[in-house]
């Protein structure tokens, strides 16, 4: 676990740790045409939505609104929602960019606190977890 000030985004938590935007994990919560999604793709880029849909497997793919996240994800905060969707019986996605870092940093539930975790033992603790190529380049 690492302490910081508070923080509400990915570009906010690099900053404030001093680390590259890429070893940061940011978190999306995306709703297909099936179920709702985790995904983490680096800080320092975007999601490719056509690219995600395809590893989905799904027809539509769309961000989900903050009154679903409250309602559906009880106990973390708004914005800084762990990727471990099988808490929440949800699927969850990782982008295959922060699998090439030997460490990450990613949500904890808490603006205050992250974890810092090996991609490696993220896999291994995320039991369905769906590495992919799904981020594209910060316009």
């Amino acid at each position: 676990m690492i302490k910081h000030r508070t923080v509400y985004t990915a570009f906010d938590k690099a900053a404030t740790l001093k680390v590259k935007p890429n070893l940061i994990g940011k978190t999306l919560v995306l709703k297909t045409d099936v179920n709702l999604g985790i995904v983490l793709i680096p800080a320092n880029k975007n999601l490719d939505k056509n690219k995600f849909r395809k590893i989905a497997r799904a027809k539509k793919v769309d961000f989900t609104t903050e009154r679903l996240i409250k309602n559906k994800f009880k106990g973390v905060k708004v914005g800084a929602i762990p990727p471990f969707g099988e808490l929440w019986k949800t699927q969850t996605f990782m982008d295959r960019g922060l699998f090439n870092n030997p460490k990450i940093i990613i949500n904890s539930g808490d603006y205050n606190f992250s974890i810092k975790i090996s991609p490696a033992v993220l896999k291994k603790i995320v039991p369905n977890l769906t590495i992919g190529n799904f981020s594209k380049s910060r316009r």
